[in-house]
């Protein structure tokens, strides 16, 4: 019998059973696994992310990785220098005082002439949060001053499937060209330093390049459901090549079956193969994520997962979240948990030259239902930034280890159970 050709070209799969009829097995054959294992490099791994989920590395980009409440300051530049148009898709916009600088911002550019659009979810804007005054403190004024703002998927009748298919994105369009996306949403817990309980951690990034055409488009889709007209030809400029950095940007939409952010998740993933250093702010990933992360560990990969500490904005998805620990920590994976506030970003590093930043969580909801968008990034020199800022945040983590935290309990088994049912309906 001829030896397997070389490693990289082949998929790492569970063998059938050998004996009988298993019915575990039998349709563990006709689901999708790993892979584990890709073609090495940029080229190999965006050839397998188009396969994927039709979006590929494109050349041309520049890049700025933007922590905590900077990402407002730098937005509020563009926003103040829009000559076209202005474009906000957004899960969270709570009356605050980041909220006023940008409807200051986009009520004088409007006035000015720009066209300026909004779409909100009413669940992150309105529903969970108890604060019912968008409405007249944020959309009454933005529409006085001529921008349109619609809210995405009304509650009406509220549902289940309606509750949980809302949209997770977070993304600023600047004239087609600039755009921003990360964990951020417009509230006072994402304005300071990310040191205090009241100020939380997160990642943002501002891109430009072929992939802002990407995100505009995404915008526009949601953009429709939402009421809107379509957009005119003049917001989808042709993409400028302005940088050295490779990009694409990952949209996915809830569905049956396995999303577009599900299998960017497992491409990146199987990308890693000297180290992957996963932050997560709802870190309870699928059971077939979670045995490919075991997978790499085997394969001695280094992996590395921060996620939140005692400050939490969702209790049992902490709990969830601990309840991977064991099996991770068995595997030889390093768990950290970020101590002086919520931890909400959403990144992966892979080697010296992968990076991802967007607003998907790694747990079964935004997997499966919700609408998210991520930026993948090959870029050599944003990745050592991303690896000052993994330093600086582990100087105030704390490390879990067997000993430490990081056995389960039947209160973990549960929430993890909960978590899981939510989105999983495959």
């Amino acid at each position: 019998m001829d030896e397997p050709q070389d490693l990289t070209e082949m998929e790492i799969l569970p063998q059938p059973g050998a004996h009988g009829f298993d019915g575990a097995r039998e349709r563990g054959r006709h689901e999708m696994h790993g892979p584990f294992v890709l073609p090495p490099g940029p080229q190999g791994f965006s050839f397998s992310l188009y396969q994927s989920t039709g979006a590929a590395l494109m050349p041309g980009h520049r890049l700025e990785l933007l922590d905590n409440g900077a990402v407002f300051d730098r937005m509020l530049e563009d926003i103040h220098a829009a000559r076209e148009s202005v474009h906000i898709l957004v899960y969270i916009w709570r009356p605050c005082d980041v909220s006023d600088r940008i409807i200051e911002a986009l009520v004088e550019r409007s006035r000015a002439g720009v066209a300026c659009r909004v779409v909100v979810d009413p669940v992150g804007s309105e529903e969970l949060s108890g604060d019912k005054d968008f409405d007249q403190k944020v959309e009454k004024v933005l529409c006085e001053a001529g921008v349109e703002v619609h809210y995405y998927r009304l509650l009406a009748g509220k549902v289940m499937g309606r509750l949980l298919g809302r949209t997770h994105q977070k993304l600023v369009i600047i004239d087609g060209r600039i755009a921003y996306t990360g964990g951020f949403g417009f509230w006072k817990v994402w304005e300071g330093n990310g040191q205090s309980p009241e100020e939380w951690r997160d990642t943002s990034v501002r891109v430009e390049g072929p992939a802002a055409r990407e995100m505009q488009l995404s915008f526009s889709r949601y953009w429709q459901e939402s009421g809107g007209g379509l957009l005119p030809p003049s917001t989808f400029p042709e993409p400028a090549l302005v940088g050295d950095s490779e990009a694409c940007f990952v949209e996915s939409s809830g569905k049956l079956g396995i999303t577009d952010a599900e299998r960017m998740v497992r491409m990146v993933i199987a990308a890693a193969r000297e180290r992957l250093w996963i932050a997560n702010a709802y870190f309870s990933p699928p059971n077939e994520i979670l045995e490919q992360l075991e997978e790499k560990c085997r394969q001695g990969v280094e992996l590395r997962i921060l996620g939140p500490g005692p400050i939490h904005d969702v209790k049992v998805i902490r709990a969830s979240q601990r309840s991977t620990y064991e099996r991770l920590l068995d595997a030889g994976a390093r768990i950290y948990e970020y101590q002086p506030s919520m931890m909400h970003a959403k990144t992966m590093l892979v080697d010296d030259w992968l990076a991802v930043v967007g607003s998907t969580n790694m747990d079964s909801l935004s997997l499966n239902k919700l609408g998210e968008g991520s930026l993948v990034i090959n870029d050599a020199e944003f990745v050592r930034k991303m690896e000052r800022c993994w330093a600086k945040d582990l100087r105030v983590s704390k490390e879990i280890s067997l000993e430490n935290g990081g056995r389960t309990n039947p209160w973990r088994r549960l929430a993890r159970r909960a978590t899981q049912l939510v989105g999983h309906d495959r």
